[in-house]
Order: C-alpha cells, then sequence, then structure tokens
C-alpha cells in the first residue's frame, strides 16, 4: 500500500485551463508515444500545451523530443520549448544511464514541484504522460492534481486489456472523468494492401463499452512512429500525411471538443508572467 495520504488538499495550477493525464495500467502499449504526439497535435491545432513526464523511474519524453543530456539549469530555464511545447521531465535532470531509485514520499515531491515550481504559464491542455500502473506517482497525481480528464491507452491483446481496468477502476475511485480510451497498435497495411492485426481485434472497443466510456479510436502500428520518436520529432510533426499521424490529429481533434463540452472544464486566472 502507499505510504501517501488519501485526503490531499489540490494544487492550484494558474493559467492551466484543462489537465489531461494519459494513462496505461502496464507498461509496453506506446503511452508516451501517444502523450508525445497527442501533445504536438494539440499544438499543432493552434493550442498552448505543455507535455509534464510523469514517469520518474523511466521517462521517455526527453527521447521523444531530442533531449539526450540532463540540461544545465544555470544556462538552460525549465521547461524546456521543443516544437512550440513546454516540456519537463526527470530525464532532463539526470542522465539516462543513471537509475531513480527513490521511494513514494520522493515521487509525490518531485512531481509536486514540477508542477508549482516550473513555469508553465498559459497553458490550454498540461498533458501529463502518467507512469504505467497504479503507483506512487499515479495517486500523488490523481489525488492533488485538479485533473479535468484521463485517457487509458491499450493495445487489443487481453493482458493488456487486463490491466486497461486496473486504471479505469483507479479514476473511479479517485472521481476523475475518464474521457475515453485509445487503442495503441491495432493493425498495419501490409504491402499487399491488406489490413493486418497481429494483437487481435476490437479489444479497445470492447473495454470501452464494459466501463460505459467512449472509445477514442485506434492508432495503427507503423515503423516510422517509433523511428521518429527515437529521432527526437513526433510523427505528427515528420510526417504528418502518414496513417499514423492523421489518426493521432483526429484524436487530438476529438479530445479538444469532447473537453470544450464538459460542463465544468478547469478555468483558473491567467499566470502573469
Amino acid at each position: 500500500m502507499s505510504n501517501q495520504p488519501t485526503n490531499l488538499a489540490k494544487i492550484e495550477l494558474p493559467g492551466i485551463r484543462n489537465v489531461l493525464a494519459v494513462a496505461s495500467g502496464k507498461g509496453g502499449v506506446g503511452k508516451s508515444t501517444v502523450s508525445a504526439n497527442l501533445a504536438m497535435a494539440l499544438a499543432l491545432q493552434g493550442a498552448k500545451v505543455g507535455l509534464m513526464d510523469a514517469d520518474i523511474y523511466g521517462p521517455s519524453i526527453p527521447l521523444m523530443f531530442g533531449v539526450n543530456e540532463p540540461i544545465d539549469q544555470a544556462i538552460t530555464a525549465l521547461p524546456l520549448d521543443r516544437h512550440g511545447i513546454k516540456l519537463m521531465s526527470m530525464g532532463f535532470l539526470v542522465p539516462p544511464s543513471k537509475a531513480v531509485i527513490w521511494r513514494g514520499p520522493m515521487i509525490h515531491r518531485a512531481l509536486t514541484q514540477f508542477l508549482t515550481q516550473i513555469p508553465w504559464g498559459d497553458l490550454d491542455y498540461l498533458v501529463i504522460d502518467l507512469p504505467p500502473g497504479t503507483g506512487d506517482a499515479q495517486l500523488t497525481l490523481t489525488q492533488t492534481v485538479p485533473l479535468t480528464a484521463a485517457i487509458v491507452v491499450t493495445t487489443p491483446q487481453e493482458v493488456s486489456l487486463i490491466d486497461a481496468r486496473k486504471g479505469l477502476q483507479m479514476f473511479e475511485e479517485v472521481r476523475v472523468p475518464v474521457l475515453g480510451i485509445i487503442e495503441n497498435m491495432s493493425f498495419f497495411q501490409g504491402d499487399d494492401g491488406k489490413r493486418y492485426e497481429p494483437f487481435g481485434s476490437g479489444g479497445g472497443q470492447r473495454l470501452a463499452t464494459q466501463a460505459g466510456v467512449p472509445f477514442l479510436g485506434q492508432i495503427p502500428i507503423h515503423q516510422q512512429v517509433a523511428q521518429s520518436g527515437d529521432a527526437g520529432l513526433p510523427i505528427v510533426a515528420s510526417d504528418p500525411e502518414s496513417q499514423s499521424s492523421k489518426a493521432f490529429q483526429e484524436l487530438a481533434g476529438r479530445v479538444r471538443k469532447d473537453l470544450a463540452s464538459f460542463q465544468n472544464p478547469i478555468k483558473l486566472p491567467t499566470l502573469d508572467l
């Protein structure tokens, strides 16, 4: 069990209109890829966007945005600005080869500092890339941050769906609305023009139906998605006409529309920096 208290005061985030958590029940489903490309798509659609990497132990966002070494805070201000997106990650502070060996209270303190001591400024969306699972980082953020909503990422196969259900249950227990489920690695288009589904078919839709939440769509498998992330430029920016990019762009449009329709979206005063 977590050592964190169950009733924590919510952090105020002046100037940030919507806080969107991207979560998964297990690792390896492409959650950080979804977070990075969703943030990029929102920015390309004209929104002011921040992306916070909440995975203290295994940050992925630095690589996906071309930040391969720790920054010198004496000469480089945080959050970083890459491709019009404000970024914060533990990976900016420690070398990629160094393990972060922290207990829950230290995770809580670091994430709180990311949120309250980083001058995010005026944002339409702060996307938070949660680590996999339902541990200390997730509890810190769901209990202390005024989350507008969450997206749960899964892949079609049952082993992923089992853990995605746990993520859905976590958000239900902490009363965070789930915007919907996105199914990653859904299919690929073969050279013969046929559609192939190596991880099964329809799992994300079934889970959404069972949970009573919207199904936000499918992201196809494409080698270039991984290659673009490894090269430091998410595929939405590197190849906007690709099938995967168009799926992320549609997801961003759906997110904007659905958040705008919320009866009580977060509306806090703008921070005058």
